[in-house]
């Protein structure tokens, strides 16, 4: 019976430490940390790196969601959008949460080290990076580029994981990355324009406006679109990966033509889910392109 109410227990700790990091958002940097490491590989790599650069990936973002939970408590208690969450409403302990953090950056230096000498280098860096982040919109409105400067680290990270070296394609998968998070996160972002002006948050659509914010979010993604087809002609793809790309570019303007703040559901589905679609489209696509045609 005590072991049976401790699985209880433990399960829902799981539950309730996967809802606050959001383990499902995975998918939108993982599809392109694994073209970054096909790539990279010239085919699929090793399991032992396929391996250690899942694990970094998961204990690199678990740590930084939970991070950015923590220091953004009190906000989110605020913000009649956010007061449910975990910590507001304390369903999980500030020093869980710590400790949960420490233990997942932990995890994410020794698969760094686990890789190669260069990931276990930079791990440092990347953790004081994408720790950061939770403070850029207390001073700037660019925080949106930065969150998606931050996330961009995914497949720049990948190729690394494979290579050990420095080249040129990882950085533009990691710009297309940028850009399209920091878009759809300004489009996310304009459910809080009148919060972030009362408490003094900084962001696009509460130093812009709705509508230029929404441009400016418009103007990211079609950028994405450019660089997406600039590696089409770099890496001498196919037409399978070019179809991927339609199908994305179809999916962001469905994205934009739906936007509505004041519908939290619709917004949830313009800002994640079109958007954990086009990630995972652009993946099938590009590997079926890269090892089937």
């Amino acid at each position: 019976m005590v072991i049976i109410n401790a699985c209880k227990i433990a399960a829902h700790k799981f539950k309730l430490f996967s809802e606050l990091v959001m383990f499902s958002h995975t998918l939108f940097s993982l599809p392109f940390a694994i073209i970054s490491m096909v790539w990279a590989a010239g085919g699929w790599p090793s399991g032992r790196i396929m391996l250690w650069g899942l694990i970094a990936l998961i204990g690199a973002r678990n740590g930084a969601n939970a991070f950015n939970r923590l220091v953004d408590r009190t906000f989110d208690g605020q913000n009649p959008r956010t007061a449910h969450r975990h910590l507001p409403q304390r369903l999980l302990a500030e020093k869980e949460v710590a400790v949960f953090i420490v233990v997942n950056y932990m995890i994410f230096i020794v698969a760094s080290g686990m890789l190669n000498l260069l990931c276990l280098i930079l791990s440092p860096v990347a953790i004081v990076l994408i720790s950061s982040y939770s403070y850029t919109k207390r001073f700037t409105y660019l925080s949106h580029l930065y969150l998606g400067f931050v996330i961009a680290s995914a497949p720049i990270g990948a190729w690394f994981a494979v290579t050990g070296q420095i080249a040129f394609t990882p950085f533009v998968i990691g710009t297309v990355v940028m850009l399209w998070i920091a878009g759809f996160d300004i489009i996310y972002g304009t459910q809080d324009i009148e919060f972030d002006r009362r408490i003094g948050l900084w962001s696009i659509p509460s130093y812009f406006g709705l509508q230029n914010a929404l441009r400016i979010a418009a103007a990211l993604h079609f950028i994405m679109i450019m660089l997406l087809l600039f590696l089409y002609q770099w890496r001498g793809l196919g037409w399978m990966y070019l179809a991927g790309i339609g199908i994305a570019m179809l999916l962001l303007m469905t994205e934009h033509k739906i936007i509505k703040p004041s519908n939290r559901q619709l917004m949830k589905v313009a800002s994640y889910n079109l958007n954990q679609v086009i990630s995972t489209v652009i993946l099938a696509c590009t590997l079926v392109d890269y090892f089937l045609l």
